[in-house]
């Protein structure tokens, strides 16, 4: 049992499918936990579902993309609590459509959520990190991140900036005992995979050599392992969480 007694986490995209199992995982570890979302309505819908689970946890709703208000939340958090030891930029979202479908507007928004807030979550909470003589930086990249996708190149494109990031940063960062790594997910079992039809999802199932897609829980354990005195000397990692799905 990995034990985060006293750390404050903020976990981005928290409240549904990986992001909430996260959530759960470093609230079961002993971690004082924070969950980010999107809006009011989602952000208490997860709290309320959690308290039902006796997990009492923090939840903001920032514009992810407003450094400024970024910054205004972060400082609360910190200043509320006295210290941010991990964070877990896991906000996102996916694309499919080929890029003459792709208006320009949407590749923005991916690059929007998937990058820019990424480095504006990061840039507010290096300070205290720093302050705190140390921290820990994950980041949700994708298995398309290193093989990319035959459609909706938003998506990889993203993914693949991610890893630089996360690269980068770890890098600039290791002098100040700031460990940064990323999580690149193959096929996990969320609501959007379970609404797929049988005919999509058995073909994908059949691809991952380990025979089943990954739950929720893999992922968050990957990071709670990433977040943890083990991963002491690993920094700059995309640690893939795919069953060998090579695809």
């Amino acid at each position: 049992m990995i034990d985060l007694n006293g750390k404050v986490v903020i976990v981005t995209g928290g409240t549904r499918g990986i992001g909430l199992e996260v959530v759960r995982t470093f609230y079961t570890s002993g971690a004082k936990t924070i969950l980010f979302g999107s809006k009011k309505e989602t952000v208490d819908k997860a709290l309320d579902l959690l308290k039902k689970e006796d997990k009492i946890v923090d939840g903001y709703y920032p514009n992810l993309n407003d450094f400024d208000e970024v910054s205004k939340v972060v400082k609360e958090i910190n200043d509320k609590y006295g210290h941010i030891d991990i964070l877990i930029n896991n906000a996102g979202i996916s694309a499919n459509k080929k890029i003459e479908d792709t208006t320009v507007k949407e590749f923005q928004d991916i690059m929007n959520l998937n990058v820019n807030a990424m480095f504006n979550m990061s840039k507010a909470v290096i300070p205290y990190m720093k302050e705190n003589h140390g921290g820990v930086i994950l980041n949700t990249s994708s298995m398309v991140s290193i093989y990319g996708q035959p459609s909706g190149v938003g998506y990889p494109a993203s993914k693949f900036a991610v890893n630089g990031l996360t690269k980068s940063l770890a890098r600039e960062l290791a002098k100040d005992n700031i460990r940064v790594n990323a999580v690149a997910p193959g096929i996990i079992k969320t609501d959007m995979t379970e609404s797929l039809p049988k005919e999509v999802i058995e073909p994908l199932i059949k691809s991952i050599p380990l025979g089943r897609m990954g739950e929720p829980k893999d992922i968050a354990n990957a990071f709670l392992f990433l977040a943890s005195p083990l991963a002491s000397y690993i920094t700059g990692a995309i640690l893939q969480v795919d069953g060998a799905a090579r695809n």
